[in-house]
């Protein structure tokens, strides 16, 4: 376990900040001891919180060319047809993973490629299970041509709490699969596009570990282990 990189900074200012106030209190507010210590301890609290929150966990992560492995940990809230207007402009199967602040908010690219798409919208904030969500938070959109042929377009969601979301892939990049592609600050979700042919592995309410749950398995010519 180790704290990711995105956090370290906001965990040190966090840390600094709850310092000079707990030691504030204790000088200028020696006659209220009791206040002084459930202030305390409440600091401590959040601070643990926060850690938590920015956890990178080791992963062995499950490689295979025709398997899409969770973008993310959480659950699954959505497994649909749906039509996808800003790349594909036609249907597509849709699975949704949900990411609640507990959860470890590292995304994963969820196959191995070339990203053959990207692009970063501002938005609003409405809570991700949200239906706007999908089309009018803060997001962005990855498409990479699989190795195994399909195209696969996944998408970070920032949520009511989010309030930035961080990228490491340009389009011509080549990517591998379970490797962080971002993180999304406080509450999120991603959403997966993949062709209506492709075999879903998961269930509604299921929950998923990023780089490891398999969510679906794409027609190839070379059959797997997956049948």
């Amino acid at each position: 376990m180790k704290i990711h990189k995105e956090g370290r900074r906001i965990l040190f200012f966090t840390l600094l900040v709850l310092l000079v106030l707990n030691l504030l209190l204790y000088y200028f507010n020696t006659e209220n001891g009791t206040f002084n210590r459930i202030f305390s301890a409440v600091s401590v609290v959040l601070f643990l919180l926060i850690l938590q929150f920015f956890r990178s966990p080791y992963r062995n992560l499950l490689l295979h060319e025709d398997l899409i492995t969770a973008p993310a940990d959480g659950k699954v809230v959505v497994i649909e047809e749906v039509e996808e207007p800003e790349y594909f402009q036609g249907k597509r199967k849709q699975i949704s993973i949900f990411m609640s602040p507990i959860n470890v908010h590292i995304t994963r690219n969820p196959v191995s490629g070339i990203v053959k798409y990207f692009k970063y919208h501002p938005g609003n904030y409405f809570v991700a299970w949200h239906p706007k969500s999908s089309t009018q938070n803060e997001r962005t959109t990855v498409v990479v041509e699989s190795t195994a042929g399909p195209e696969v377009l996944f998408r970070q969601i920032a949520g009511a709490m989010a309030r930035r979301i961080v990228w490491y892939v340009n389009e011509g990049d080549e990517v591998s699969q379970g490797e962080e592609f971002g993180f999304i600050k406080f509450g999120s979700r991603v959403d997966v596009f993949v062709p209506l042919d492709t075999d879903i592995k998961v269930e509604l309410g299921q929950k998923t570990k990023g780089g490891q749950t398999v969510i679906a398995q794409l027609k190839t010519q070379t059959p797997t282990f997956f049948g």
